[in-house]
This record gives structure tokens, C-alpha cells and sequence, in this order.
């Protein structure tokens, strides 16, 4: 079945689409998004963000000027059980399917959108998800989170994942970079975080300092990764899970919506 943008899909839709070819590739994407069982698609003009992207990734990464976002909602069952982390199931049980699985399946969706992308004549380089590149500052090549905010998909929230209205921080995410010239699907969704600090609050390594959001900011102005490490090496160490994320779960957007949402909703 032809996709229809906006039928199935959590699509932040584009504004204005001029040209034909541009509307069947968008429509190609779609429908392999929807097919893979995705929840959220958008498009993200990288433009505001290449200082940060070349800092990060280098020339070839800050040389594409748009990022296809995809992203999958994490099993609500169990981000719930992440207070009892220290577990073995419980750990076994996120790094698994909340991670190992869901990156599989992002990486999977996002070689075939570079695929539709290439095969419509355009280059296109997909980011593999979740993969750290620097050890010290707990990130890879490409801010897939960043992306998805540009894509008007959610919102960075004062634990530097990016939040969506629909689950909180409860998605995973991955890119394709590409100079297919997509509009971007939609303007910044604005910060709906407000005075919550429960993510700085309940976090076991006090690597938060409570900041909102400022584009113009460091991550390290709200964010210290050597002390996310530090703690993470230790739970490796001391209980041999290496599992946390208790900021993902507590956030009250995800927690009060941890039930699934009907396929892809328009910002």
C-alpha cells in the first residue's frame, strides 16, 4: 500500500512540497518507516547546527545539509522496571531489547532510506544508532537527538534527551544525512520541561546541572559525561549490569503516556 504522509506514521509534516520527485521520495520513506514499525519521521534543515556538527563529526559529516530522523519508542514494560536495575533480568532485558534490538531495527530502516534516497540520485549517509565514537564524551559522529529536535520531533529536555509530547525521552533514534533537498518538517517545538528537575534529581551520578536548553550552550553547561562514565563503569564494575537510565523513565511525559501512541502523530 502507497503511503500517504500522515496516515500511519508520526509524521511532522513539510510545510510546502514544490516538486513531484520530492513528494514520491518523501512517500518512499514513509512507507519504509511505517513498514519497519517506526513511530516517528521528520526532516531537519542542519544549517542552525553546523558549527556543532563539525565539532562533533568533522567535514564530511557537517557537508550534508539535511537529516532524516527516525526514531522507535522504547517497550514501556520495561523502562518501567529500571528502579530495579540492579537485576540481572532487568538489566539483560533493556540492554537488550531497548537497545540492542531497537538499534538493529533503526539501522536496518535507516540503510534502506539511504537506499531510496541514493536511488533517487541524491547522496546520503546513514549514522548507525546509538554508537558511541568518543569514549570521554559519551557521543558519536552526529547528534541524532539534535536532529530530531530540528525535525520539530520533540524538544531538548534538562537531561539532554530529546523529549517527544508523545512518550517523553522514551525513543531511540537515528539519522540519515543527505542533500536531497526536503523541507524541514516544522519549526522548534517549544520546551515543555517548565520547572520539572525530576531527571536532575533522581540521577544516581549528579551529572545534571538543571539547565534548560540553549542552542547557543555547550552540553557541558548542562551535562557532565565524565561523571555519567565514572558511574556507568562502576554499575559494570560493582553489579555487572551497566544499566541505568533512570532519566528516561522518570520523566513524567513518558511515564504518564506509557502506552502506545497510534503510529506517527503531526507536531
Amino acid at each position: 500500500m502507497k503511503y500517504q504522509p500522515g496516515s500511519h506514521l508520526r509524521i511532522a509534516r513539510p510545510e510546502f512540497m514544490e516538486r513531484t520527485e520530492l513528494l514520491d521520495t518523501y512517500s518512499r520513506i514513509g512507507s519504509v518507516t511505517a513498514s519497519a514499525g517506526c513511530e516517528f519521521l521528520g526532516v531537519a534543515d542542519l544549517a542552525i547546527a553546523e558549527r556543532q556538527i563539525r565539532e562533533q563529526g568533522g567535514e564530511v559529516v557537517a557537508g550534508f545539509p539535511k537529516a532524516v530522523s527516525i526514531g522507535i519508542t522504547l517497550p514501556h514494560a520495561i523502562v518501567d522496571q529500571l528502579p530495579n536495575r540492579a537485576d540481572p533480568a532487568v538489566a539483560a532485558n533493556y540492554r537488550s531489547h531497548a537497545g540492542e534490538v531497537i538499534n538493529e531495527r533503526l539501522n536496518s530502516v535507516a540503510s534502506q532510506v539511504a537506499g531510496v534516497l541514493q536511488g533517487q540520485g541524491y547522496r546520503a549517509l546513514p549514522i548507525p544508532a546509538s554508537a558511541t565514537t568518543d569514549e570521554e564524551g559519551l557521543c558519536g559522529v552526529f547528534p541524532h537527538k539534535m536532529a530530531a529536535h530540528l525535525a520539530g520531533l520533540g524538544w531538548i529536555g534538562k537531561s539532554c534527551l530529546l523529549v517527544t509530547p508523545e512518550a517523553g525521552p522514551r525513543v531511540r533514534w537515528i539519522s540519515v544525512l543527505t542533500d536531497a533537498p526536503l523541507p524541514a518538517t516544522g519549526g522548534l517545538t517549544e520546551e515543555r520541561c517548565k520547572s520539572c528537575t525530576d531527571c536532575v534529581d533522581i540521577c544516581p551520578a549528579q551529572a545534571f546541572t538543571g539547565r534548560p536548553f540553549l542552542a547557543d550552550e555547550p552540553r557541558s553547561a548542562r551535562y557532565d559525561a565524565a561523571k555519567c562514565s565514572e558511574y556507568y563503569g562502576e554499575l559494570a564494575k560493582d553489579a555487572g549490569s551497566g544499566v541505568c537510565g533512570l532519566c528516561v523513565y522518570i520523566c513524567p511525559i513518558g511515564s504518564k503516556q506509557a502506552v502506545p501512541h497510534q503510529g506517527i502523530a503531526a507536531l
